[in-house]
Formats: structure tokens, C-alpha cells, sequence
């Protein structure tokens, strides 16, 4: 079973789209997350060989446990892609009906497929009976405002195999805006009926919150999303409230060295170019707070050669 591998209370990294690749997968991991999912991946491209797909589900032993996110819309290609990264011998596979951009959900996937529950079990028993290892779930409440089912679908999901769920606690239709609704993630996990884990996402920054949160909702894990994006030293900061210690406050010295190792690993994994591209979304969020960073920070966005990059953040220190 899928909770006997997972610590008894998770803090994880949440999966997000050209972020939870495996080189900050692996980052996360050395500060204290319990458990990782690789970025999502489509179903489509995943059958048709894909190479960029395939590179997005490889992942190393250091990283378990460790889940492979599919998404689609399509019961025969969910089904085949299920099968096909179950060779990859992930601990488990997680299918994404929680993406609520335009570009998946508008074609059925992610939290599109919260407008037709019906296809959304269907397609679920199906992944779930064509795979031996454990499939768990990310969605959302809901699709919009007057349609939150996420009690009953909870209950619906478990009862066709699903191990695990994750629910971000808003709907499709409020992407990543207004608050996360917590209330109804907890009315899932104090459902009498429920005994897989749930855990809870949306709006965890702090370790105080995810804290906060776990005792007022009573979840299995916390999975945390935007607030770790350039910022792996949550978990352990996480880890050590947990222990009743004081978060660790890191170094400026020590986020440029993890800064500087996440550049040169992606350099290594996808050539300088693309590396120098993917890491501009995380110069701002490493260097947070830091005072006078905007002038390096401009720097930084326009520097086209890594050994360039290297020296200014060097500069930082």
C-alpha cells in the first residue's frame, strides 16, 4: 500500500510545469521533501515516444519515494501511458485532474474533467486496473463556484482504487487567485468513509502556515507549490517546526551555492541554452528579501552564457 511507504505526516513538493524537473527535484529532496512528483506529463506525447517526455519522467533512486504525473483525457491513452511509465518503476503514478490552465483544461484534462465526473472515475478505474503500481490523484474542490463536489468525488475515487489524494483548495475556474478553501479538504479527510491519506495544498508560504495548517485540518501531507520555487530550504524549515525547533534562517552565502548548483546541473541535463531560459524563473524567489538585488537581478536576465551567471552571483556574496 501507497501509505506504508509515506512518512506519517508529508510535507512535500508540489508538481509544477518546468519547475519539478530533477534537478530541483533533487534539491527539495536534500532539504527534507518526503515526497516528489515529476512535472506533468502528456499522456499523447508520452505514447508517441515523445524524447522531451521521456526525459521528464526519468528520475534517480535519491529521489524516492517519488510519483510520475500523466495527464489526458482519453481513457486508451491514459491507460497506455500508465502502462508504459510503470516501467520506469515509480513508486507511484499520479494523474493530474487538478491543472486548471487553458491549454489542458480546456481540452478536457486537468480540472476540465471536473465537468464530467462520470468520465473522471471511469478514466481513473481504468488507469487504475491497467497498472500494478499504486495510482494516486491531484485535483482541485471543484470546477467552479456553484460546482465543489470534491467530498463525494473524494469517496468515488477511493472506491475505485485510488491511494492517495492531493486537493488544491480551489476551483478550475479561480486558477491560482482568492484564497484556497481548506474547509473542504478537511471535510474529505474527516469523512468516516475515507482511509486513504489526503493531502492539502494551495497557500502554504511559511513553515508556521504549513504547521498551522496540519493542525487545524487534520491532512496527511502538505504538498507546497509556488512558495518553494527557488526556495528548497522550506522543507527543512518545515522539518525542523515539526521537531518543536526553530526554522533555520539560510545564508545568503548558502542560497548562492544552491543557486549556482541548480544552474550548472541544468546546464548538464539540457544544454546552457535552454538551462539559461528555465532559470529565470528562479533568480527572484533564491534571492528574496535579499536588499539591492534588483540591479544583479537585471543582470542576471540578461546574461546568455552560464560562466557569466556564475560570477555574477558570485558578485552577490
Amino acid at each position: 500500500m501507497l501509505k506504508d511507504i509515506l512518512p506519517e505526516f508529508s510535507v512535500g513538493l508540489s508538481p509544477m510545469d518546468e519547475i519539478t524537473n530533477k534537478e530541483f527535484r533533487r534539491i527539495c529532496k536534500r532539504y527534507g521533501s518526503d515526497v516528489l512528483f515529476t512535472e506533468f506529463v502528456s499522456s499523447d506525447a508520452l505514447i508517441r515516444d515523445v524524447e522531451k517526455s521521456i526525459e521528464k519522467i526519468s528520475f534517480s533512486s535519491v529521489e524516492r519515494p517519488i510519483a510520475i504525473q500523466i495527464f489526458g483525457n482519453s481513457e486508451q491513452t491514459l491507460t497506455m501511458a500508465a502502462q508504459k511509465v510503470e516501467k520506469f518503476h515509480p513508486d507511484f503514478i499520479d494523474i493530474n485532474w487538478g491543472c486548471p490552465m487553458k491549454k489542458i483544461a480546456g481540452k478536457g484534462s486537468g480540472s476540465g474533467i471536473l465537468n464530467d465526473i462520470p468520465k473522471m472515475i471511469q478514466i481513473t478505474k481504468a488507469v487504475v486496473d491497467s497498472v500494478k503500481v499504486p495510482v494516486s490523484v491531484k485535483t482541485r474542490i471543484g470546477y467552479d463556484e456553484s460546482n465543489k463536489p470534491i467530498v463525494k468525488v473524494a469517496e468515488m475515487l477511493q472506491d475505485v482504487g485510488v491511494q492517495l489524494l492531493s486537493i488544491h483548495g480551489r476551483t478550475k475556474a479561480q486558477m491560482y487567485k482568492a484564497e484556497a478553501d481548506w474547509s473542504l479538504i478537511a471535510e474529505v479527510k474527516n469523512n468516516q468513509r475515507m482511509k486513504i491519506p489526503i493531502f492539502g495544498n494551495g497557500d502554504i508560504d511559511s513553515p508556521q502556515k504549513m504547521i498551522d495548517y496540519k493542525n487545524r485540518y487534520g491532512v496527511d501531507g502538505i504538498l507546497i507549490g509556488r512558495a518553494a520555487v527557488g526556495n528548497p530550504f522550506i522543507f527543512e524549515q518545515c522539518k525542523q517546526i515539526l521537531k518543536n525547533n526553530t526554522p533555520y534562517t539560510p545564508s545568503l552565502e548558502e542560497k548562492v551555492m544552491v543557486c549556482k548548483e541548480h544552474l550548472l546541473a541544468m546546464k548538464d541535463s539540457v544544454g546552457e541554452d535552454r538551462a539559461i531560459v528555465l532559470m529565470k524563473k528562479f533568480y527572484s524567489r533564491y534571492f528574496l528579501g535579499i536588499q539591492n538585488f534588483k540591479p544583479y537581478k537585471m543582470r542576471l536576465m540578461e546574461e546568455n552564457k552560464v560562466e557569466n551567471i556564475i560570477n555574477i552571483l558570485e558578485e552577490i556574496e
